[in-house]
């Protein structure tokens, strides 16, 4: 059983940073795919950002077009640990975001191949 706990959510003006983590438990975190969604009010569950290993320790990135630029996901195997840096946030990236793993697929954009979700941290971003 794998779980995830994100953190590093909070408010922050237009133009601002954050940086969410996502420590990871159980199962060995350089096999599982991992990524970032998100879910604003009255909006379905978007794709933000997933990594695709391609080799021992070694990954590929993939990111929507929407943050594109402003996002960096990254992946630390010493400690179990997912990240995504957020820079010139706007109010558009005001939601909850979870992060998600998978053992079966591998830098997938599509939520349900990911069966493993944290409870999500929430990013406002004030105008």
């Amino acid at each position: 059983q794998v779980r995830l706990v994100e953190s590093g959510g909070g408010l922050v003006q237009t133009g601002g940073s954050l940086r969410l983590s996502c420590a990871a438990s159980g199962g060995t975190f350089s096999s599982l795919a991992m990524g970032w969604f998100r879910q604003a009010p009255g909006k379905e569950r978007e794709f933000v950002a997933a990594i695709r290993w391609i080799r021992s320790g070694t990954y590929v990135a993939d990111y929507a077009d929407s943050v594109k630029a402003r996002f960096t996901i990254a992946s630390d195997n010493t400690k179990n640990t997912l990240y995504l840096q957020m820079n010139s946030l706007k109010p558009e990236d005001t939601a909850v975001y979870y992060c998600a793993a998978s053992g079966a697929y591998s830098g997938t954009r599509n939520a349900n191949r990911y069966e493993y979700w944290g409870q999500g941290t929430q990013v406002t971003v004030s105008s």
